[in-house]
């Protein structure tokens, strides 16, 4: 048996999120029952990111167990001739043995966009946060730059099945704006369910004045999503890549 790793880009708005689910659509479960066609069986499929319904990839990546003569190329051509545009699978190739999209994986990249100007695109509409009105961008930075290392982002998440730990180191955390359009980009080893749309969320309320920038390490202490500022909307987000490797986020790849 060999392992085939998926590389994965898709529009997330009609998908109920990554994992399967009962009576909903989503993209574990369209791939998983499209692979079983060719296979004979579903193969379970590992993914690096469980995105959220609504949420979007450029760089996700997903595994799964095949017989040593699959042919990689059909299987790209296959799935793509089922789901392109809205799912696209940018590369299949035979991974190294032990091989596990979310084990193996050593960072993520998330991407957050939000417009700020008086009016939505509507050719951007299904991919950023429309919030029209300025945000405070030096106060946001400063916010950012505190949640950088290791804490436990507990106040920033729901609540995992225990005895999963909330702790996460986060590598890079920046804020950036070009005319109207304000961009989060946050690479970490891992990350709890909502935490990045409630960092982002967090940083839109000190954006905003509601929030001080330095509050964030006492927000960290309590250890209380109530201490946090609101979860941002699922559209705004997309995983961007993934790392494999000893690198601390600096060779972050597809």
């Amino acid at each position: 048996m060999s392992t085939i790793k998926l590389v994965l880009s898709y529009d997330g708005t009609d998908f109920h999120g990554w994992a399967a689910q009962p009576g909903v659509r989503t993209i574990q479960g369209v791939l998983e029952d499209a692979l079983g066609r060719l296979l004979g069986e579903p193969p379970r499929l590992s993914v690096a990111g469980r995105t959220d319904a609504g949420v979007h990839a450029e760089g996700q990546v997903s595994s799964f167990v095949a017989p040593d003569d699959l042919d990689v190329a059909r299987v790209r051509r296959m799935l793509n001739g089922l789901f392109a545009p809205e799912l696209v699978v940018l590369r299949a190739t035979s991974a190294a043995d032990g091989f596990d999209a979310r084990h193996s994986a050593t960072g993520r990249e998330y991407r957050y966009r939000i417009e700020t100007g008086e009016l939505p695109s509507p050719f951007t509409a299904r991919f950023v946060w429309h919030r029209p009105g300025r945000l405070a961008l030096g106060p946001m930075r400063r916010a950012a730059s505190l949640l950088n290392g290791e804490h436990d982002f507990a106040s920033f998440c729901r609540v995992p099945e225990p005895p999963a730990s909330t702790v996460r180191v986060v590598r890079r955390f920046t804020v950036s704006m070009a005319v109207d359009r304000l961009e989060v980009r946050i690479v970490a080893n891992g990350f709890l369910h909502q935490m990045v749309r409630s960092l982002v969320g967090t940083l839109v309320a000190v954006g905003e004045g509601r929030l001080e920038a330095d509050s964030m390490p006492g927000i960290l202490a309590a250890h209380n999503r109530a201490a946090a500022g609101p979860v941002a909307p699922p559209h705004g987000l997309a995983l961007v890549r993934v790392s494999y490797g000893k690198s601390r986020g600096s060779n972050l790849h597809l």
